[in-house]
This record gives C-alpha cells, structure tokens and sequence, in this order.
C-alpha cells in the first residue's frame, strides 16, 4: 500500500542495538486479532484504524485530504458510515490490503514520551523503532516520560482495547524506589487507597523488596493503571518517587531485553495474556 507519511515521526533517531527486522512471513502471533464481523457499520476513520492501516486521528487526516474513496467515490468526511464487508475502501487508489498482526515489547527508556508525535518536539519512544521497517503500531497502554521499563505495542485495536480495559487487563507490576523507607502503616494505605483529584488509586498488592537508610524498593502491582497512578499514591502519602520501572504486564517479563530494545512476543505468551485476563477471550489459533 502506498503512503505519503512515514509510519513514525521524522524526528526520530536510529534504535539502540538490538532492535530488529521482523520476517514479513506469517507467524501465530500474527493471528491473535479477529476482524470486525462483516455487515458493521462504522465510520470511514475507524474503519482504517481497524483495519491497521494507521491511527484514526492520521485515518481521518487522510479522509479530510480526500485520498480515500468509498465504491469507487471520495469521501471526506471522517465520520462516513461504511458497512464492513459490503463496501469497497480505497486508499490512494488501492484496497485495505492489512498488515500482519504485530505483537512487540519494548524496554522504555526514561526520557522518551508516550506517543507518535511530540508537540513540544521531545523524543518519543518510535526512536527505538528506526529503520526496522515495521508498519504502523500503536502503543498498548503508556508509560510517562520519567517512567521506563515493559510497553506493549500492536497494530492490533481489539487486542489492545483488551489489555488497556480495567475490566478484562492483566495485572501489571512495578519496581519503585521511593525517598524514604516506608512502614507497614504506609502500605497498608496503598492497598487500602485514597482519594486523589476524585479519582480513587489503590495498588492492588505492595510489598517492601529492600531498603537502606533513606531509600527503598518496592513492588507494586496494579490492576487499574490511571494516569500517573503510583506517583500520585505515592506523593499523597508523603513519599517521592526516585525511579518507576513496569517490568511485568500480567506474565509477561520485562526479562534481560535491554533499554530501547525490542522483540515480537512469541505465541505463548499471547495465550499467556488471555489467559491471564480477567474475563474468557476467543482463544489464540495458529
């Protein structure tokens, strides 16, 4: 399929050693997504979105540019009705032809932003991505700029929505290294939880890992990620964050990968997510 953006930003610098090219020939992981049921009725945007082309905000910059057209006539109206299945989308001329289906993990570096482009120009995680070639991806969830460690990313929608809702995600655990050596008081309120700007963060388990005179480590396990959920916990109990690392999402390790690298998650560990979901999913099939 022909494009006239590049699927990552153009500000993007090469990825650290160990990144590589992924085979373009079919593996299992490919196949983790289900395709919408034909005879759905969604909107132009969405239906490029679904389809793994691109994001739907990039989905809809092309509609508006009128590089899309709907049986054989051009659309720009993002918001289009189009019956999946029935209807003919083009693409600069050309059918939706998708992608595989990809599964990456990546090892976030501090410093890097959670997102596809930066309005402040800082560097955002698809540095790491430079050069391998990849189709468009999604992350799955996020890490803020201060934070590092395991990060999902996926040109799969459904498969992510599944991860990122609190109802069917997977629990996803910490290392924390805090300014002072917490009580068992103090950890007992992070399971409890408090009431922060209305919402309500609560660790879903927390335990001391190691401590000297003024520091320590903790694990903390979440199965609600909000925004800046452990930082804001942890300030509302007095204590400041020194270092945030996700090195779990449900059984998935962060491992030995090392910072800004990435690999394909294998089959087994996509059935190990479903798995570990908290509600049954159509299972994974080669």
């Amino acid at each position: 399929m022909s494009s006239s953006k590049p699927p990552y930003p153009p500000h993007a610098r090469r990825a650290p050693p160990g990144g590589r090219l992924l085979s373009r020939a079919p593996s299992n992981a490919a196949r983790a997504g289900k395709a919408a049921p034909a005879g759905v009725r969604h909107g132009l945007a969405r239906v490029l979105s679904k389809a793994g082309v691109c994001s739907r905000t990039e989905a809809a910059r092309r509609v508006l540019d009128g590089r899309v057209s709907v049986d054989g006539k051009v659309v720009r109206d993002p918001e289009f009705p189009v019956i999946t299945g029935r209807q003919q989308v083009l693409l600069d001329g050309l059918p939706l032809a998708a992608p595989r289906r990809l599964y990456l993990a990546l090892n976030k570096p501090r410093g890097l932003v959670t997102t596809v482009q930066d309005e402040q120009g800082r560097d955002t995680v698809y540095q790491c991505f430079e050069g391998a070639g990849l189709p468009w991806m999604a992350p799955v969830g996020r890490l803020d700029k201060a934070s590092e460690g395991l990060l999902f990313f996926s040109n799969d929608p459904e498969w992510a929505a599944r991860l990122t809702e609190p109802s069917t995600g997977p629990l996803k655990t910490y290392r924390v290294q805090v300014d002072a050596v917490p009580g068992a008081a103090v950890l007992e309120r992070m399971q409890a939880g408090i009431d922060d700007e209305g919402e309500r963060l609560a660790a879903h388990s927390v335990q001391l890992l190691r401590h000297g005179e003024r520091t320590a480590w903790l694990e903390v396990v979440l199965d609600e990620g909000r925004n800046r959920h452990i930082r804001r916990l942890l300030k509302a109990l007095g204590l400041e964050v020194l270092r945030l690392m996700r090195v779990a999402i449900g059984p998935v390790q962060l491992g030995e990968l090392g910072k800004g690298q990435w690999r394909e998650l294998s089959q087994a560990e996509l059935n190990a997510l479903q798995a570990a979901s908290k509600t049954a999913h159509v299972s994974v099939s080669d």
